[in-house]
C-alpha cells in the first residue's frame, strides 16, 4: 500500500521551524489550484528543493521521512524555480505514474496542505488564523478558537459469500474494480458503518465482522478502515444504482485487480484471490 515505505519511516512530529532553519537540501512542496509541483519524469516523484523557490514565500514544516525534512511553500513565484523539468500535476496524476516513498509524502503534503488552506479564516467568528507554537494546530487570532488537522475515518468492506468476494465499480469516477466503500456518519462505530453501507449499496446484511488493516489516504483527508465480513441470510444483490453501476459475487480465480497496488482496497482484494482469508 502507498504507507509502506519500509525500511523508510515517515516522521510528522510537530517542529516549528522557521525559513532561516530550513536544511539546504529540504523538500519544498508548492501548490497551485491543488496540483503539485513535482518532476515525475521518473518512477519516483521529484520534489524541488526549498532553495530553489523564492525566498519571499511562506514555508510551513510539514513532516520528514528518514533524514529529509519536506516544508509547505505558499505564495512562491513559478518564475523562482529554476528546475526546467518540474510541472504541476493532480494527485491523481502522480498516483497513476509514481510510486514509492515520495507519492507518499505526496499524499500526506496534500492532507495537510488542504488543511492549511481551508482553515485560514476561523468557522466561529470569521478571524484570521496563525499556526500555533506547540503544536500542529491553527489558533485564531480573534477568539482563540483553535483547529486541528481533519481526518475524516471511512470503511473498506470485502463481503464474503463462500468462495466469492462482492466486487463493485462506481458509476463515475474511479473505473477499476472496488469494495464497498463509504464514511462514518455521526454517532455510528465503524461496524455500524459496514452495516448499513453494505444494506445501503448492495441490499445485504452481514455478519461476523472483523478488522482487517487500516490506511492514511491524503489525497481525501481519510483514514481508511478495513472489514472483512460474511453475507447473513439472503444473497441477492439490490445495488444502488445511483452510486454503481456493478456489483457481483465474483469467484477467486476471476478478481480482476487494480492496476497498481496502492490502495487499502487493492490489497484486501488481492488476499482473497489468493485464498489467504476466507
Amino acid at each position: 500500500m502507498i504507507q509502506d515505505i519500509y525500511p523508510s519511516r515517515l516522521d510528522n512530529s510537530f517542529r516549528r521551524v522557521t525559513p532561516s532553519e530550513c536544511p539546504e537540501k529540504s523538500f519544498a512542496v508548492c501548490f497551485k489550484d491543488d496540483r503539485i509541483l513535482a518532476d515525475t519524469s521518473g518512477r519516483d516523484v521529484i520534489f524541488p528543493r526549498v532553495s530553489q523557490v523564492s525566498v519571499n514565500a511562506e514555508i510551513i514544516y510539514l513532516f520528514a521521512i528518514d533524514d529529509e525534512s519536506f516544508f509547505l511553500v505558499r505564495k512562491n513565484e513559478d518564475s523562482k524555480v529554476k528546475n526546467g523539468s518540474l510541472g504541476y500535476y493532480t494527485i491523481r496524476e502522480l498516483r497513476d505514474k509514481c510510486r514509492g516513498k515520495y507519492l507518499f509524502a505526496a499524499f500526506t503534503a496534500f492532507h495537510l496542505a488542504k488543511w492549511y488552506d481551508d482553515n485560514r479564516f476561523c468557522g466561529k467568528c470569521g478571524g484570521k488564523t496563525e499556526s500555533d507554537d506547540a503544536e500542529r494546530a491553527l489558533v485564531c487570532m480573534n477568539c482563540g478558537n483553535k483547529v486541528y488537522p481533519r481526518i475524516n475515518p471511512a470503511v473498506i468492506v470485502g463481503v464474503i459469500n463462500g468462495d466469492r468476494i462482492l466486487i463493485t465499480r462506481y458509476r463515475s469516477g474511479f473505473a477499476h474494480n472496488a469494495l464497498i466503500a463509504g464514511f462514518t456518519e455521526i454517532g455510528e462505530t465503524l461496524e455500524q458503518t459496514v452495516q448499513r453501507e453494505v444494506m445501503e449499496e448492495a441490499g445485504l446484511r452481514v455478519r461476523n465482522i472483523r478488522y482487517y488493516k487500516s490506511q492514511p489516504w491524503g489525497m481525501a483527508s481519510d483514514i481508511l478502515v478495513g472489514f472483512y465480513c460474511d453475507v447473513d441470510g439472503e444473497d441477492t444483490i439490490k445495488m444502488d444504482e445511483s452510486e454503481l453501476k456493478y456489483a457481483e459475487w465474483v469467484s477467486r480465480e476471476n478478481i480482476e485487480l487494480q492496476p497498481y497496488e496502492h490502495s487499502l482496497t487493492n490489497e484486501m482484494m488481492k488476499i482473497f484471490k489468493n485464498g489467504e482469508v476466507s
